[in-house]
């Protein structure tokens, strides 16, 4: 079984026995499509709106945007943040467009327990906040994934970051 497969079947899975038990992974809307992808313009709209306020607050973080096939578009990695950050922001960023959630939501199914640790078992998965989606006229065209502080404060940096394209 390939791993897409097998991340569709175990969310279909976790969201169906959670609803049994009267919790649910929640979606800002199921139904949500794809669009084109994210142009490098919005792209720096977005990371420089996004590390004025890391930067700002004295954060050090790493700041990745991915388009809406999940492909790497913009990355910076502000000084003094630790490496390690980097295939997190990327994996935050993957993790919003695979699932077409934020990462917050993931987190949380996690932090619940029960039938939420089956996420454990997913290939590839970031359960952590900090990873938004990007979207244009309901469509999601990207994602930005932010690492290197408490994940409260990479979603304050991400969606910073989104604000720009308002």
């Amino acid at each position: 079984m390939n791993a897409k497969l097998f991340l569709l079947l175990a969310l279909v899975s976790l969201s169906a026995s959670a609803q049994k038990e009267g919790a649910s992974i929640k979606t800002a809307n199921p139904t949500l499509e794809y669009g084109e992808v994210i142009t490098l313009d919005n792209a720096k709209k977005i990371l420089k709106a996004a590390e004025a306020f890391a930067t700002g607050n004295q954060w050090t973080v790493v700041i990745a945007i991915v388009d809406s096939g999940g492909n790497l578009v913009l990355l910076e990695k502000l000084d003094h943040t630790q490496f390690g950050s980097i295939e997190v922001a990327i994996g935050k960023a993957k993790t919003a467009i695979n699932f077409k959630r934020p990462t917050k939501l993931l987190e949380d199914a996690l932090a619940n327990g029960g039938v939420g640790l089956r996420l454990l078992a997913v290939p590839g998965v970031f359960p952590l906040e900090g990873g938004e989606l990007i979207l244009s006229n309901g469509k999601i065209i990207g994602a930005i994934g932010v690492s290197g502080m408490q994940s409260t404060q990479d979603a304050e940096v991400a969606k910073a970051g989104l604000a720009a394209l308002k």
